[in-house]
């Protein structure tokens, strides 16, 4: 198969041809690799292109005797740089100083015996804090629209998908950073609820750390969660009931409306018309989320943990300082966070299904943010995401669904949250979607010496 076919081909297209022996998963890599080298984003998205350890791998997994069995068999994964991999550096440290990891983490052991090759490891923000990636190296832009940011914290892995480099990608989230990336690059992105993807890290982030896929298309989306929570039976796509849907387009908060870009209010609009027709019960609905500011504002600036880079980027060490106030006093509260829960629940006793706009302002310009003050990063991280984080400090399972496009090609993405172990629903109201809405799958590569560059 030429390189160019690659490209366009599904992670559950290739992995049926390789468990099939028509194609060799070491001519996928090596297609891969070649895509990657010939297209300078990939700099950007990748932190380290696994080039001589993807290819053995290939070889070895061409060997395997249980190649027809296996989900992921020569599908070529990119793997967000948070994650440990044997042999790689931990994140945001340098190679002269830092040991590199002697293990597999859990989720990576998950993919090799999925039979999944590992290209690379994607670039992040530093401390994953911010929906922005970029660092002194690289700025990672979003393959639709140079301009503006690919998201973050799993910006690398989105870019990685959607510029067409690898058919889907490992990311993780706390505050919306697997769907912030996947709707600003037009991508799916699943957000599994707590306890869905088991991980030994589950706990950082005062425990609302999640593994979760990115993807072109919700199958391919569905097939890799089902390989992250061990769980095949979330490959399985079953045809979407009649559901109760509510939308939403006003954001939490006690600052008052919010002006919310009229394009993605519309964009709710139109998702929960293609509904309606399809015969779902689609009614506008807002959930109580009541004061949900210093829950939510503690564990994010509580951060990721006890772990930190070595050379601290300003806006990096401003945050850890207020990290360490933040834990010292004990601001982290159970008790607002169980109230929360019980509402929501609470509310999907009379719904099935929640939609709401992904953003409530447009995405951040691609610029080196890295560089700038601890201020303009979290405000510009806070405006973004008011619809996301409840569901996050819920636990509940969300995605994020391709749905519209500005005139100049930037995706629009819509949220579709659910209650606790309603990941299949999401899934097959989300696979509706795409037939009934589908959408462009990979960005194509700008003309050398027509790049729209991002800003400096």
């Amino acid at each position: 198969m030429p390189a160019e076919s690659h490209s366009v081909c599904t992670a559950a297209d290739l992995a049926s041809q390789v468990r099939a022996r028509r194609v060799d998963p070491v001519a996928i890599t090596s297609a891969t690799l070649a895509r990657i080298a010939g297209d300078s984003r990939a700099v950007a998205a990748f932190r380290h292109v696994r080039h001589d350890q993807a290819l053995a791998e290939a070889a070895v997994l061409a060997g395997r005797s249980d190649l027809g069995e296996l989900a992921l068999a020569g599908v070529p994964v990119a793997v967000k740089e948070v994650a440990a991999i044997a042999g790689e550096y931990p994140a945001w440290e340098s190679p002269s100083t830092a040991q590199p990891f002697a293990f597999d983490s859990d989720v990576v052991e998950r993919l090799r015996a999925a039979g999944a090759v590992v290209i690379g490891t994607t670039r992040t923000p530093q401390n994953c804090q911010y929906p922005m990636t970029d660092d002194a190296d690289a700025i990672v832009a979003n393959p639709w629209a140079p301009r503006y940011s690919a998201g973050g914290s799993s910006g690398g892995s989105a870019a990685a998908v959607a510029a067409g480099f690898v058919p889907v990608a490992h990311g993780t989230d706390a505050f919306g950073s697997i769907r912030i990336p996947a709707a600003m690059c037009g991508l799916v992105g699943i957000s599994p609820g707590t306890g869905t993807v088991p991980a030994e890290d589950a706990w950082q982030w005062s425990g609302m750390y999640r593994h979760g896929p990115i993807a072109t298309t919700v199958s391919d989306a569905a097939l890799l969660l089902s390989v992250l929570a061990q769980r095949p039976q979330l490959a399985a796509i079953a045809p979407a009931e009649v559901m109760r849907i509510a939308t939403s387009v006003r954001p939490p908060g006690l600052a008052g409306p919010i002006p919310i870009p009229k394009q993605f209010v519309t964009a709710v609009a139109q998702t929960a018309a293609h509904l309606r027709a399809a015969g779902h019960n689609v009614r506008q609905a807002t959930p109580h989320y009541g004061n949900l500011t210093p829950a939510l504002l503690s564990r994010w600036v509580g951060g990721l943990g006890t772990a930190a880079p070595t050379q601290l980027e300003k806006r990096t060490r401003r945050h850890l300082r207020a990290a360490r106030v933040v834990r010292r006093a004990n601001l982290i509260k159970s008790v607002p966070r169980q109230q929360w829960i019980d509402r929501a629940h609470a509310f999907f006793a009379d719904h099935d299904l929640l939609i709401t706009p992904m953003f409530a302002t447009l995405p951040p310009a691609a610029r080196r943010w890295s560089a700038r003050g601890w201020t303009p990063n979290a405000l510009a991280s806070i405006r973004l995401t008011p619809f996301l984080n409840p569901w996050d400090l819920a636990g509940f399972p969300t995605m994020s669904v391709p749905a519209a496009r500005f005139p100049g090609g930037l995706p629009i993405g819509v949220q579709l949250v659910a209650p606790p172990g309603g990941e299949s629903q999401l899934v097959a109201l989300a696979a509706q979607l795409e037939s009934l809405n589908p959408w462009p799958r990979i960005a194509p590569q700008p003309p050398s010496g027509e790049r729209d560059e991002p800003d400096r």
